[in-house]
């Protein structure tokens, strides 16, 4: 009789630890939920209208042949399941109702595409057809879980922020437009540099002074051509490395294959080399760039012809520093039978006197658009830059064929641009202002003279009398310098 109670007391007490397992306190309530995969590209992203993490899903509705309630079974894995299928039947289209709350129903219209995104097993997604950067997906919670996610927003706020992943792409840009329209000269920038290869200290070619040597010629030559009344200014100066093959013994340094204390030794040296995989030497050159801007900008002057001029009323020359430059006009006077030279007409002398008031060369950067500046110095030493000569045979030429002249010069002063400082002639028809300049100080103090500049090498231009064309020779040692005969023309007017 014993037994018999104790049997039916463990029994009835097994029972009752059975019911309270099942009851709605101790039970897990587990829901299909929405999670945010992607957050939208528009500025509703947190507006009450879109699915948010935490949302329970009531309703699928797949195409025009599937609907399917909550409970859901299986969870997210039947949900993955049924939409692989669909997606295969190529029926995408999907429409999603949630609850948020006890009472709030939303909806959703989307598409199911893959998620390329997760690991394992291929997953899918749904993407928002109002804004296809909006994509969700499934996960299984419990009710208790998803009520708390959706009653705090700062959380989702912070989880979307967790996620968030800034992205960059390409997009297209009318250069060819912009560099027509914007470009004070179309289609040429207003960079200006000179590019220095490191000196050759002997005559083969074999060895090359180091990295400050570059760097002190090219202060010299800002220095000089500053003093010779360039109106240039320092912008920045950098070093540049150019790939070239070599022997082994040319090098300055090698750099060997992981070996990192060799880069100590490369901190001066303007040429070092390496072994690349095939077993061939090369060598890396560090030259100098000298960035360097005109003190107020470029003015572009049209120099329009007519058929009784003559002569154009200005002689060029050139620099030690290869700059070419106006070294005099012809005054002339309407008053005269011939009338003022084109010179004069497009204001060209009224700038030259004023360079002269300033004591300034008046610099030409530009013939026809065409830069016409010194660019390189090579190794040893010359200074690559244009022939006065062939630029005094083309502005001839211009002549001739009453074809307008567009020169650019370097403005020292950007007052000139004004209308009233021309004068009663045509005014120069464009400007382009200068970039911000960074000052570098010389090595010692400059007076420059009080009277017009004359540089020691001016190689001045000899050009055409009257309508006849003097074809002249040009000498040139190698293709970096020019070597000028002493021609005996009567004249050195253009």
């Amino acid at each position: 009789m014993l037994k018999s109670r104790s049997k039916r007391m463990t029994m009835d007490r097994l029972s009752a630890s059975s019911t309270g397992s099942n009851s709605p306190e101790t039970k897990s309530n587990m829901v299909l939920a929405i999670e945010c995969l992607k957050g939208s590209s528009k500025a509703d992203e947190w507006n009450q209208n879109m699915l948010q993490t935490g949302d329970i899903v009531e309703e699928l509705k797949i195409g025009n042949y599937l609907c399917v309630p909550s409970p859901f079974k299986s969870g997210t894995t039947g949900i993955q399941k049924l939409l692989r299928e669909s997606y295969k039947r190529n029926e995408t289209s999907i429409h999603v109702r949630v609850r948020r709350g006890q009472d709030e129903f939303i909806q959703l219209l989307a598409c199911i595409v893959p998620n390329e995104s997760s690991s394992g097993r291929k997953q899918y997604m749904l993407k928002s057809i109002d804004d296809p950067n909006y994509t969700v997906g499934f996960s299984d919670r419990t009710e208790e879980d998803c009520l708390a996610v959706q009653g705090s927003k700062s959380f989702r706020v912070e989880t979307a922020l967790r996620r968030a992943k800034l992205q960059d792409g390409y997009v297209g840009y009318p250069w060819e437009k912009k560099m027509q329209d914007l470009m004070p000269v179309a289609n040429s920038s207003c960079f200006l540099s000179l590019l220095l290869l490191p000196k050759a200290s002997d005559s083969g070619g074999a060895q090359y002074n180091d990295l400050e040597d570059t760097l002190s010629r090219a202060n010299a030559w800002l220095a000089a051509s500053q003093a010779h009344g360039v109106p240039i200014v320092f912008l920045n100066i950098q070093t540049e490395s150019l790939l070239t093959k070599i022997s082994g013994e040319t090098a300055s340094a090698t750099v060997n294959a992981g070996s990192l204390s060799d880069l100590s030794n490369l901190a001066n040296v303007s040429l070092y080399g390496f072994e690349d995989y095939h077993g061939v030497d090369i060598g890396v050159v560090r030259a100098v760039r000298l960035w360097y801007a005109p003190f107020g900008g470029e003015l572009a002057v049209e120099i329009k012809l007519q058929e009784t001029d003559l002569k154009l009323g200005f002689a060029i020359s050139r620099t030690d520093e290869g700059f070419i430059y106006i070294s005099s006009v012809i005054d002339s006077d309407e008053k005269e039978d011939a009338g003022p030279t084109p010179s004069t007409r497009s204001g060209l002398t009224y700038l030259y006197k004023e360079a002269q008031k300033a004591s300034k060369l008046l610099i030409v950067s530009r013939v026809s658009n065409e830069k016409v500046l010194p660019w390189m110095v090579s190794s040893t030493g010359a200074i690559r830059c244009y022939d006065t000569i062939s630029l005094s045979q083309k502005l001839s030429l211009h002549r001739h064929a009453l074809r307008p002249i567009l020169l650019h010069v370097f403005v020292w002063d950007p007052s000139l641009v004004s209308v009233s400082k021309i004068g009663k002639y045509n005014k120069p028809v464009t400007t382009a202002a200068p970039p911000p300049v960074m000052a570098i100080p010389p090595p010692q103090e400059i007076h420059l003279p009080q009277g017009p500049p004359q540089p020691t090498n001016d190689n001045k231009v000899h050009a055409e009398v009257a309508s006849d064309v003097k074809v002249l020779q040009r000498d040139t040692a190698g293709e970096v310098s020019f070597r000028f005969n002493d021609f005996s023309v009567s004249t050195n007017w253009v």
